[in-house]
């Protein structure tokens, strides 16, 4: 093949790892590095916190990181936040909690942790977290908030937000967890990789991405060649270009090997 592509967008969990986890395969840690060996650009394109994305970034090597599903930009070689979007997340904290009444928030404070209203799972929350009351969730702008419904299933959740609406704000369910993320209106990893890609000069044909959960529909739908892990849930796929193998199959050292060979 002779097309090779000159960024390529990856997602984390459930990509490069397993959900939750920093341990990235050899054979994937070999791929990625082919990228930059070949003159391309890698960029981590996550809804990892900054503090979540750190661990991965230095494993392999990282152009850029777009973290918080889009709304917050870090340079790893100068090891600081270039860009941050915020929201008021009081509003969308207020709808959800009407609906369901026994969810947990936490709101993401970049770069230290999150205030949280009620407690989450161990692991849930990268950083320090310190529990908040709801006025003080409410009176902190944020790039990221995040909802747990503690002890249901993500098919549970999803069925429960079938009609909801959430004005201001960009959400999506987790496939893996009873997770909702809320990003600032019109922020995506999409959005956020169309404006990097023209800071950059790249053509949009020079575009890969893959991913595997709800929220890199949008980052599927930019790239000029958009791969679903195949794992990934129905609704993930049918936005694809292509369906490549699982993560448990080191599927992202696979797609990457196509095109970046040893």
């Amino acid at each position: 093949m002779n097309w090779r592509p000159r960024l390529v967008a990856l997602d984390i969990d459930g990509t490069l790892t397993h959900v939750g986890s920093n341990d990235i395969s050899p054979a994937v840690k070999a791929a990625i590095t082919r990228v930059t060996e070949h003159g391309s650009l890698v960029v981590l394109s996550t809804g990892r916190s900054v503090i979540g994305t750190t661990p991965i970034a230095a494993q392999v090597p990282t152009s850029f990181a777009i973290c918080s599903n889009g709304a917050v930009w870090w340079d790893p070689a100068r090891a600081e936040v270039t860009k941050r979007t915020t929201f008021d997340p009081g509003p969308t904290i207020k709808t959800l909690q009407a609906l369901l009444p026994d969810t947990v928030f936490a709101v993401e404070q970049t770069g230290v942790g999150s205030l949280s209203l009620g407690e989450f799972l161990p692991g849930d929350l990268w950083g320090t977290t310190r529990q908040a009351t709801f006025d003080e969730l409410a009176a902190t702008p944020t790039p990221r908030l995040v909802m747990r419904w503690l002890d249901h299933t993500p098919a549970e959740l999803s069925f429960a937000l079938r009609d909801l609406e959430l004005p201001g704000v960009e959400w999506s369910v987790d496939h893996t967890e009873a997770w909702l993320t809320a990003v600032p209106l019109n922020v995506s990893k999409g959005s956020a990789l169309e404006e990097l890609r023209q800071e950059l000069g790249i053509s949009a044909s020079d575009t890969l991405a893959i991913g595997d959960g709800g929220n890199d529909v949008e980052m599927l739908r930019w790239a000029a060649l958009g791969v679903a892990m195949g794992q990934a849930p129905a609704r993930v796929h049918a936005v694809a270009d292509e369906i490549g193998p699982s993560v448990l199959e080191d599927g992202a050292a696979q797609v990457l090997s196509r095109f970046f060979p040893a």
